[in-house]
């Protein structure tokens, strides 16, 4: 099933009349969806590189108390930019190249709905991706306002502001495109008696974030374009002197921040509900009410987004509703936990790599998100705001969920997407290395942060010392570990053995089938629809 070398319409045998590019022009003016895909999933890694040198050198200078390497300036830039690029460069993308790849070989689809617009979405990332970079290199740099753009301090900064905002408007572009295309592909391009709750759940949680991405992105860019006004135009959308409030960009924010946390962490929900059943050799426990589960959390996301707020001084009613709205979010979540577990009793497991990211997946998501129940209480949550207790719950989530699912997912595919064998024995390395390491770095911040350490701070108080440098030598580690993932990929797309039709051997297909209910499908070769 290895992409064949060439577009979608290379069988024709008209290759001289149409000149087909070749070499790099192949790859900026392809329209099939596995290229795309692929591209999608090598940008993201080398975001994820660029991000990851930008968390060592966060904590190169706190491996210990002082200033060590960098200005506070320059170290504020590296807070802003790491999550920028983690979230919008490195995370999206790669679950977005997941779903050109998957979504319709799974629906028995011949290629995304609007193939050219795919390719626009992809080549959009590049460009913005460079601006965030070159953010760093402006008149006053990218600023320390972190991911989240607050004003007054974004509206008071350089240039390199307004490279962020453009760059992301244009990330912006490019998901809710390709989210358009993702749920139109899902809804019209489906294979003959394979209805919606027939589809893989991998497709299920797509769908349910590619409208999530549709909703919430265009509230990003009001936001950042009223900074972009309040900055140039004369505008107090957020000034008090104007009349305006510093809070309202808070409340507009987190109305998109919240909902992406969940656009990030639904496609790996989907990856590991395809991994968990097709090692467990058997089908997914509760499929619909899986479907079910993800769709309420979708939609509770729109509604918890000021317990990021709890200490601006809303009213107690106000905190109360949010903390209570944010605790509902648990019980779908934990339907799915639950599901997830019952699969895999008195399953037939086997342990290769994609399982063993997802089962890390499995317990360190959930840990994270019972350190995200402790931050809903607003009590709590009012002692711990801006401490490394909200750094280490939300790497929990991201890293541990989002992160491990994604390394699940590509070993569970490489097979199928380049017709070799990864090295099995690399892979377990590559993971245990990761989660040793990951769990080195993250478990002491939650320390950190009930001891009063506050997150985005170049210097510390010296009785925080031990558990930073213990964190920093993990991140060290874990970084490194990365060059490891690489090399095997690298290598299993050069060659290794040839990996078998129905490389995770089991029931017949199990790797497409398992997680929709029976009637089995397999789409190894889509229909032709007359």
């Amino acid at each position: 099933m290895a992409s064949i070398p060439g577009h979608a319409d290379a069988g024709h045998g008209h290759e001289h009349e149409h000149h087909h590019p070749t070499g790099f022009m192949r790859w900026v003016t392809t329209t099939n969806h596995k290229d795309i895909g692929s591209m999608y999933l090598w940008f993201s890694f080398a975001m994820f590189l660029v991000g990851g040198v930008m968390a060592l050198v966060i904590r190169a200078e706190l491996f210990k108390p002082g200033l060590q390497f960098v200005e506070p300036e320059f170290f504020n830039q590296m807070t802003t930019l790491h999550g920028l690029i983690m979230v919008f460069g490195a995370i999206m993308p790669a679950f977005v190249g997941f779903a050109n790849w998957q979504i319709p070989l799974m629906i028995g689809a011949s290629d995304m709905a609007f193939a050219r617009m795919n390719n626009w979405s992809f080549w959009l990332l590049p460009p913005a991706g460079t601006l965030l970079v070159l953010s760093l290199f402006m008149p006053g740099g990218s600023g320390g306002v972190g991911w989240t753009l607050y004003p007054p301090l974004s509206t008071q900064m350089g240039i390199g502001m307004d490279f962020m905002i453009f760059a992301v408007h244009i990330l912006g572009m490019s998901s809710i495109m390709g989210s358009i295309n993702i749920v139109t592909t899902i809804l019209n391009m489906r294979a003959p008696g394979m209805t919606l709750m027939k589809m893989p759940l991998f497709c299920w949680t797509w769908l349910i974030t590619a409208y999530l991405v549709i909703a919430v992105m265009p509230v990003l860019a009001g936001a950042v374009t009223m900074i972009l006004c309040d900055r140039h135009f004369g505008t107090s959308f957020f000034n008090a002197a104007g009349g305006g409030d510093p809070v309202l960009y808070q409340h507009v924010f987190w109305f998109f921040g919240h909902p992406e946390v969940y656009i990030i962490a639904i496609p790996a929900f989907g990856v590991v509900s395809q991994i968990i059943p097709a090692f467990s050799r058997k089908p997914l426990f509760g499929y619909a009410s899986m479907v079910y589960a993800t769709s309420s959390i979708a939609i509770l996301s729109f509604i918890v987004w000021a317990h990021h707020m709890y200490t601006t001084g809303m009213p107690v009613a106000g905190q109360l509703y949010f903390m209570y709205a944010t605790m509902l979010i648990a019980i779908p979540t934990g339907v799915k936990v639950f599901n997830w577990v019952a699969t895999l009793y008195r399953g037939s497991l086997s342990f290769e790599a994609p399982m063993l990211f997802s089962l890390g997946f499995l317990f360190l998501f959930t840990l994270g998100g019972f350190s995200g129940l402790v931050l809903s209480m607003t009590a709590v949550d009012v002692q711990l705001h801006d401490t490394y207790y909200v750094v280490a719950h939300f790497h929990y989530v991201m890293v541990a969920g989002a992160l491990f699912s994604a390394f699940g997912g590509v070993y569970y595919w490489l097979p199928k997407w380049t017709g070799h064998m990864y090295d099995e024995g690399l892979a377990k390395l590559h993971f245990w290395l990761s989660l040793i390491f990951f769990n080195v770095t993250f478990f002491v911040q939650h320390f950190l942060g009930l001891a009063g350490m506050p997150r985005r701070i170049p210097d510390y108080a010296p009785q925080f010392a031990e558990f930073n440098m213990i964190s920093s030598i993990g991140a060290f580690g874990f970084g490194l570990t990365q060059l490891l993932f690489l090399y095997v990929v690298i290598k299993c797309i050069k060659g290794g053995p040839k990996a078998a039709a129905k490389p995770w051997d089991g029931a017949e297909g199990l790797e497409w089938t398992v997680p929709s209910p029976a009637p089995y499908h397999t789409f190894e070769t889509p229909p032709v629809v007359k």
